[in-house]
């Protein structure tokens, strides 16, 4: 199947060997994640990719898009204090998404995610408001959240690719 978004299913691929500083090692351990989780996604029919894939309704298509609206909350919501108010993470793709769509849209938060982040100069720079109770994060526990909860979700993209045909690998 031709994969309109450029990217493929891919075998393992191992972790960054980043020798930057900390900025450099945890942007790098951050796309290393999100660009998993596109080729888990990536090469799949519409319809297998948006099949739930456990009781829960967790598809992979769905990863890709909760993981879009994670990333506009934290970077561009509440770090950059850009828009009115955060997007509904957990909301699931609606009819007219595609995986090309869904895809291309991740692409885009992680564009506009990864601007944010080199605007930074001090990994301790708060953000303008917080997604919870208390004093808005820095840009440091930002980084390391976002590491953790595309990990987290770069797991469930690895059991539901190989549920659908197979494919395993980083």
């Amino acid at each position: 199947m031709t994969d309109v978004t450029g990217f493929s299913a891919r075998g393992d691929v191992r972790p960054p060997y980043a020798m930057g500083g900390e900025k450099e090692t945890l942007t790098a351990f951050l796309g290393y994640l999100r660009e998993a989780v596109i080729a888990k996604a990536a090469g799949l029919s519409d319809e297998v990719g948006l099949t739930p894939g456990v009781p829960s309704g967790t598809s992979l298509l769905g990863l890709v898009k909760h993981l879009t609206r994670v990333e506009y909350n934290w970077f561009g919501w509440a770090y950059a204090g850009r828009g009115e108010q955060p997007l509904d993470d957990d909301e699931p793709p609606l009819p007219g998404e595609t995986g090309g769509s869904l895809i291309a849209a991740y692409q885009e938060a992680i564009r506009a995610s990864d601007e944010t982040i080199a605007a930074c100069d001090d990994l301790d720079r708060r953000g303008e408001r917080s997604l919870r109770d208390g004093e808005p994060p820095s840009m440091r526990w930002i980084l390391v959240h976002m590491i953790e909860e595309t990990g987290r979700h770069a797991g469930h993209a690895d059991i539901l690719r190989e549920q659908t045909d197979g494919a395993t690998g980083r």
